[in-house]
């Protein structure tokens, strides 16, 4: 979800989406309320999702708002859906999902229209849960607006309450020997915001998993892990795939945006 300077924060709503954001926030649910949370083979759990928002390389405006459900463990794609979108909202750091939400909302809604039978169990973000500014991302956004369990997944680092790109984060990447090793991301309040999880034995880079909504943080890094064929988790994997075949138009060229 590349950045490019469009219109000031100053413009953007601000005073209404803290509000919002604060009042969306109290609802968050930062432990496992599955039956299939609790076993340690997810046993009961079938259908997987992934959303991401993927813009016209050059237009900040114009995206596909995509969605797929995988099967589990399988992974195999049971549901796709990507449609052109026009975003209207103005980026500002830490509001993303003020931006994008709505789309992904919209299209976990036309699933449930079309294939109710295929709504997941629990969707994977292309961004970030608490892992945030104020503790709330756009995976804890999605999750509050849909019901679903979700978790934030991100490539980078989100750099909050101390957390760094430093010389110490970086010694701690170099720790992590093979799939499935991680490390706490404590900030200096003495959180812990999420993990930084070797996903794929052949992939020095790790991702970022936090909690996005209805999963704590160790049932949510398992799962990531599970559904990890490469570097970037299946689901996240595919709907990026999806979304950048947009309407089918091979002219176009893609990119995302920031993930806070």
């Amino acid at each position: 979800m590349a950045r490019s300077e469009t219109e000031p924060p100053e413009q953007a709503p601000l005073r209404r989406w803290e509000r919002e954001q604060a009042q969306l926030k109290a609802n968050v649910i930062e432990e496992d309320t599955e039956e299939w949370q609790k076993d340690s083979t997810f046993a009961g759990l079938e259908r997987v999702g992934g959303v991401d928002l993927s813009y016209v390389k050059g237009n900040d405006t114009i995206a596909c708002a995509s969605l797929v459900v995988l099967s589990y463990p399988d992974l195999e794609v049971l549901y796709e859906d990507c449609q052109m979108v026009t975003v209207s909202a103005p980026y500002v750091a830490g509001y993303l999902a003020f931006r994008e939400a709505p789309f992904l909302v919209e299209a976990a809604q036309r699933l449930q229209e079309r294939e109710p039978g295929l709504r997941p169990q629990v969707l994977l973000v292309d961004g970030n849960g608490v892992l945030h500014h104020r503790g709330f991302g756009v995976a804890c956004h999605l999750g509050v607006l849909t019901g679903l369990p979700c978790i934030g997944v991100a490539k980078n680092l989100l750099q909050v309450d101390g957390l760094a790109k430093d010389e110490q984060h970086k010694g701690q990447i170099r720790d992590l020997q093979m799939g499935g090793d991680v490390f706490p991301l404590r900030g200096t309040s003495g959180r812990v915001l999420g993990m930084a999880l070797r996903s794929y034995n052949k992939s020095t880079k790790p991702i970022y998993v936090s909690v996005g909504h209805r999963t704590c943080l160790e049932s949510a890094v398992r799962l990531v892990q599970s559904c990890c064929r490469y570097r970037i988790p299946e689901p996240i994997r595919q709907v990026r795939r999806q979304g950048q075949l947009g309407d089918g138009d091979p002219s176009l060229s893609w990119e995302t945006w920031p993930v806070s």
